[in-house]
């Protein structure tokens, strides 16, 4: 059974949780996992400059698929930036920026009709996920233009 609850009274999340602590061993509590802007903001800062190029390349300019050919053109190499990728999952959890299970925004897709070579052919986010980073883009944009520094995770 999945339950969502939102704007439930003090007195309700107080009883609510006190009934979760009773039964916890019968139950897995998870938590919001969803990528929202802030948290697409501190990810995409945590990155370095070439692993933020990578994901504004796949989120922006390809609405969020991008051919790995045109990443290698504009970025070199791919293993720089999808090594930092991978590592700011588990830093943000690790920094208690986001919860354990929350997933990756950008994915590798591998050819499909030559599964023994898995060689990157593209990188894709999905269509929920890029509206929400292009507005965290946007705020960078933002920041950057006001004389803010958008590459230091711990200012917000």
């Amino acid at each position: 059974m999945k339950i969502t609850i939102e704007g439930a009274s003090e007195e309700f999340e107080r009883k609510l949780l006190d009934l979760l602590a009773e039964h916890r061993h019968e139950l897995a509590v998870t938590t919001d996992t969803e990528w929202t802007v802030e948290r697409a903001e501190r990810y995409l800062r945590s990155l370095p400059a070439g692993a933020r190029r990578f994901a504004e390349l796949v989120v922006v300019d390809d609405d969020g698929y991008t051919d790995a050919d045109t990443l290698r053109s504009v970025v070199g190499k791919l293993n720089g930036p999808t090594v930092a990728l991978s590592r700011a999952i588990p830093r943000g959890v690790r920094e208690g920026w986001w919860p354990q299970g929350t997933t990756a925004p950008i994915t590798v897709v591998y050819d499909p009709d030559n599964p023994s070579w898995q060689k990157a052919i593209a990188y894709q986010m999905s269509s929920e996920n890029v509206s929400v980073f292009r507005a965290a883009l946007g705020r960078l944009a933002a920041r950057s233009t006001n004389g803010q520094n958008p590459q230091r995770p711990e200012e917000t």
